[in-house]
């Protein structure tokens, strides 16, 4: 079976130790057993980070090669700006998709639905990567907001990656705290 790359998009957080990230009021707690790597901040057009905290963890099978990535990311809001979330869901979507098409792949993805991320209300779409009829690769979207941050959490594994680490995935998801003041 060819490399799979994992076309995430960014998402936001700042890891200070392997087991444990936080920055402000966004924390993740990481299982033993995932690398975690935290990549560079996007500065907007005022020279402030638009994109504040990005982290990628990844977590490798038996082999070494990568078995499930996940991805948090944290924007700051303008003041009074409203986020459809539904609408910026869909997007993240739409991009993931072209990026499997141009590599040949095709998709079919869950029917967006509603969802909570660390408390904050959000929307969720999860993807079936499929190569020559053979599902290859699993990729889950959420994006989230409140009226100052918006989030967005993608994970995608192997198919086999996938199904082993999702109830780690869960766990993850389960325990992110963010910063949920309005």
């Amino acid at each position: 079976m060819p490399m799979i790359r994992y076309p995430l998009l960014p998402v936001a957080a700042l890891l200070l130790t392997a087991a444990t990230a936080q920055a402000d009021d966004t924390m993740i707690l990481w299982p033993p057993g995932w690398e975690v790597q935290s990549l560079p901040t996007v500065e907007g057009a005022s020279g402030q980070p638009s994109v504040q905290l990005r982290q990628r963890a990844i977590k490798n099978d038996a082999a070494g090669e990568p078995s499930m990535v996940v991805e948090l990311t944290r924007s700051q809001l303008v003041a009074g700006h409203e986020v459809n979330v539904q609408g910026v869901l869909m997007e993240m979507r739409k991009a993931v998709q072209v990026n499997f098409a141009r590599s040949g792949l095709q998709s079919a993805c869950t029917h967006v639905r509603e969802v909570s991320l660390g408390g904050v209300p959000g929307m969720e779409s999860t993807c079936t990567v499929t190569q020559n009829g053979v599902h290859v690769m699993t990729q889950t979207l959420v994006a989230a907001a409140n009226a100052r941050q918006a989030w967005s959490l993608s994970y995608a594994g192997s198919a086999e990656g996938y199904a082993a680490n999702r109830q780690q995935v869960q766990q993850i998801r389960d325990g992110l705290k963010l910063d949920t003041a309005p």
